[in-house]
């Protein structure tokens, strides 16, 4: 009973917390819309896919960005925590190392989640052919992707001791798992190198947005693998992002 209110009590602050950032909220709405109808507007007269116009194909890939960069900045909590002497209390609690790392996980996870979801109401506003209903056949498939960034951001606030360092840290990450992903531009054409193929099959986010794209754009989509391939995938990340991320909060504990 004790961890079960632990770890509800962690969800709930996370959330709270993310709502009564107004900033955040505000500024989630203004990222993504930008890159749907600036940079979809600049670029899609130059990059042609066959059966999709550009911004449908985009459509996706701004979902992903959108998960990948609200779910890593989430690791900023851990800093703030540390600093104000949070987490020591925490993690002195009688409550397991696990359930307190999934709390702020899971937490984290809605809160990247609901600015996930603005996306796709910005999708609809904007026009762009897409069945309302695959919002709730992708809402598992952005959770799967929420679990494993957010425990990738948690695991890279738990070394770091400074939020300068953080934002340093998570941009270095963040820009290679974006643009590697496939978000912006096709990495299965006849013309791209073949490192870059390469580099995308070991990134994690491929998987996740090219699930995304095969449940949003449906036959009009060509895969790069089958949805259940992406899914174990992404599954897998998240695992072993939870098994690391138990590990490096129990560490934080013995400092």
């Amino acid at each position: 009973m004790t961890e079960i209110r632990a770890l509800y009590t962690l969800i709930l602050r996370e959330i709270k917390r993310f709502l009564r950032d107004r900033a955040r909220i505000v500024i989630s709405f203004v990222q993504p819309l930008l890159w749907l109808v600036v940079f979809a507007a600049g670029f899609g007269a130059r990059i042609a896919i066959p059966g999709i116009e550009y911004q449908q194909y985009l459509f996706p890939g701004i979902i992903g960005q959108t998960l990948l960069f609200t779910s890593m900045f989430m690791g900023v909590s851990v800093i703030w925590d540390k600093e104000f002497g949070f987490m020591k209390e925490v993690l002195v609690a009688p409550v397991s190392r696990f359930t307190i790392f999934l709390g702020k996980m899971f937490g984290d996870s809605t809160a990247a989640m609901l600015q996930g979801v603005i996306v796709f109401a910005f999708g609809f506003i904007l026009g762009i052919p897409f069945d309302p209903l695959t919002l709730f056949a992708a809402l598992p498939i952005m959770l799967l992707i929420t679990f494993g960034l957010v425990s990738l951001g948690l695991i890279i606030a738990s070394f770091i001791g400074s939020l300068e360092n953080f934002g340093a840290v998570q941009t270095f990450v963040n820009l290679p798992l974006f643009f590697l992903s496939g978000a912006l531009f096709p990495i299965t054409g006849a013309g791209t190198p073949e490192w870059l193929r390469t580099a995308a099959m070991f990134n994690p986010l491929t998987y996740g947005i090219d699930a995304l794209r095969s449940v949003i754009l449906g036959s009009a989509w060509v895969p790069m693998n089958s949805l259940a391939v992406d899914i174990a995938v992404v599954g897998l990340f998240d695992l072993a992002m939870i098994v690391v991320g138990t590990w490096a909060f129990s560490r934080m504990g013995k400092k």
